[in-house]
């Protein structure tokens, strides 16, 4: 039995379950029922750890080290293995986790000897009941016998995952409450957790995770298969307390600090710092597959984006060179990109960016999700399936040429276009159905702006690139957002996806331009 009692009760559900004889059974409609008995009572905050270890700063948190050795399946022939995480810092709530296997769920209970402390002292302090943060799953990704990292559950209901060979970067969610509102998001965080003991030599693992928060619950289970790009399969069922003004399915949460297409802050030696470069939408009713290069931006900046038939959406990173980076400890050149399909159809909706100042790249500031255009309401329940995948850029599939760099600058500067007031855009594609084109191929630009007035814009094959470029000076609208649309066709078909971009007249480029 541990302290905590919001704890206790998990615990006691799983333990009923084992006595009752169902846990063999145990499941995904067993995690949904508890989600809608819980749906039903009244939201209880989880209790916080000791305040000592919410005071730990991040070197002393990375300091407390679970010992590999004690890896849950570790003894088996399973090919996954499990690390548990500590409390501490950022991660200050515990969660319950459980076993299932052939003898059915088994509470783990914590114990404080399977991870080295910093000191004696700290040690000392922790209780011996205090619970975990979470766990990260580990596999061979790389050689038979050497376990390797890919996916990791903790703090409210976030998780990070890597493809063989990368970096951990981006993360996903289970949901997304009120993002970017005035009134302030909440963040829903997984209570309990169940992992289901693979059989030997299985490339699969299941997890099942129960959420709350004040105005939802829900219920996951999540088919997970890691190799050279890491997919999940992803069943939730949720339940609504309240009604949610902005609700976010299959969130993706990033950081984009600054790159080829904003200012470098003062100080900064390195060319660009983010996880994630742009957002990638397709919509399948229209074929269009739309680009939309990342900002970090003076004031909260939102962008809906109506989809007919969402195919999928993620954030990439597409910058792969280390050069584009220079950073030998952080190797943004190795972080993830992460895409979202819809198991079924979503119905009728938008995907939102959600693009928040930082002057820091260990801030989060960026979020994207899909956001349903019918509302929920309290007693609501919505089921929904869908796959997500962590890999390289590639992972969409898309077969256009794709935008590899945006450059903005000065449209009043020589070699900007000497129109005062106006912005240069130059935005090189390469590659999908753009690497089949004859550089004397008669391409043509497509472009178009809202908030402002299209001074020019061409096409032109660039030899050094080796690919297409296409050059825009725009002038906005005093006070107005400048939004801009441009595709390169040729014969009448697009061989570009859709570059999108949103000036806002409070960036840092725009004051210092004007």
């Amino acid at each position: 039995m541990v302290r905590i009692g919001y704890l206790r009760i998990f615990f006691i559900t799983s333990a009923m379950l084992l006595l009752s004889g169902q846990a063999g059974a145990f499941g995904f409609d067993e995690v949904a029922a508890r989600a809608e008995a819980l749906a039903a009572e009244e939201f209880r905050a989880p209790e916080p750890v000791p305040e000592f270890l919410q005071n730990l700063g991040y070197e002393q948190y990375q300091s407390i080290r679970f010992r590999p050795e004690a890896s849950l399946w570790r003894g088996g022939n399973s090919r996954f293995q499990v690390m548990m995480m500590p409390t501490g810092g950022f991660y200050r709530h515990p969660v319950a986790l459980n076993v299932i296997d052939r003898e059915g769920v088994h509470p783990l209970g914590f114990d404080k000897t399977l991870f080295d402390y910093p000191s004696t002292e700290l040690a000392k302090r922790v209780p011996a009941d205090l619970g975990y943060a979470g766990f990260k799953l580990t596999y061979p990704l790389r050689k038979p016998g050497v376990q390797n990292q890919f996916l990791v559950f903790g703090g409210a209901s976030y998780f990070r995952g890597v493809a063989a060979g990368q970096r951990f970067g981006l993360s996903a969610r289970g949901i997304a409450v009120d993002t970017g509102l005035a009134s302030g998001e909440e963040f829903p965080g997984f209570r309990e957790f169940w992992l289901e003991r693979p059989k030997g030599g299985s490339d699969v693992v299941v997890v099942y995770g129960l959420l709350d928060g004040p105005s939802l619950t829900g219920a996951y289970r999540f088919e997970v298969h890691p190799g050279k790009k890491l997919r999940l399969e992803v069943g939730a069922r949720l339940f609504f307390r309240s009604e949610v003004d902005q609700l976010g399915l299959a969130p993706l949460t990033s950081m984009f600090f600054y790159g080829e297409n904003t200012l470098r802050p003062r100080g900064q030696w390195r060319p660009q710092v983010h996880d994630s470069d742009g957002l990638l939408i397709h919509d399948e009713q229209s074929g269009e597959w739309l680009w939309r290069p990342l900002l970090n931006p003076a004031e909260l900046q939102l962008g809906f984006h109506q989809v007919g038939n969402l195919g999928g959406f993620g954030l990439i990173q597409r910058d792969r060179e280390f050069s584009r980076f220079e950073d030998s400890e952080a190797r943004y050149d190795l972080r993830p990109s992460a895409w979202v399909e819809p198991g079924e159809d979503w119905g009728n909706g938008e995907v939102v960016l959600v693009e928040i100042p930082t002057d820091s790249e260990a801030n989060d500031n960026i979020v994207a999700f899909w956001k349903p255009r019918q509302q929920v309401a309290a007693g609501d329940s919505r089921y929904l399936t869908y796959t997500l995948t962590f890999g390289a850029p590639s992972i969409s599939g898309h077969p256009l040429g794709r935008a590899v760099r945006t450059f903005v600058g000065d449209g009043a500067q020589p070699g900007g276009g000497e129109a005062e007031g106006a912005y240069r855009f130059i935005v090189d594609f390469q590659g999908g159905a753009m690497d089949q084109l004859d550089r004397n191929a008669a391409v043509v630009s497509e472009v178009s702006a809202r908030g402002g007035k299209i001074v020019e814009h061409f096409a032109e094959y660039i030899e050094a690139r080796h690919g297409w470029r296409l050059s825009i000076l725009a002038r906005p609208e005093e006070g107005k957002d400048l939004a801009l649309r441009g595709v390169l066709s040729a014969d009448g078909k697009p061989v570009s996806e859709t570059w999108t971009y949103q000036l806002g007249p409070a960036t840092g480029l725009r004051k210092q331009v004007q």
